[in-house]
């Protein structure tokens, strides 16, 4: 149905979900769910890690029309990280080596016709 493209133990001390932009990091974006379909995990790990950290959605799900804030601790210095989303269908797509330091927003869109879910940048 759908297919997405998504490192380190620290990551857990670096990603929170917060407010406030004394508080934010230079990575920080918002995931905007304009697949159609509901999201239930969202993993965000340094690229070239083998391992993807806990998913960091902290709800059931991100509904269509949705948004979701991913901040960063302020510290955190990595610019490449790789996004793995998965559908509640378990359907999964993954997006490797974003420059999180370049991204402010990733829109989510799902292509019925080639079955391709893309992430517009800004």
């Amino acid at each position: 149905m759908k297919a997405f493209v998504a490192k380190s133990t620290a990551f857990a001390a670096a990603l929170f979900l917060m407010h406030g932009a004394a508080l934010a990091g230079q990575q920080d974006f918002t995931i905007v769910n304009k697949t159609g379909y509901a999201l239930k995990h969202i993993y965000v790990s340094e690229s070239n890690n083998n391992n993807w950290d806990e998913d960091i959605l902290g709800r059931d799900l991100l509904e269509d029309g949705e948004s979701f804030d991913v901040s960063f601790a302020k510290a955190e210095k990595t610019c490449k990280w790789d996004m793995k989303v998965a559908y509640d269908d378990g359907e999964t797509a993954t997006w490797q080596a974003l420059d999180l330091c370049q991204i402010s927003k990733l829109t989510l869109k799902w292509n019925k016709n080639t079955g391709v879910t893309s992430a517009l940048k800004e």
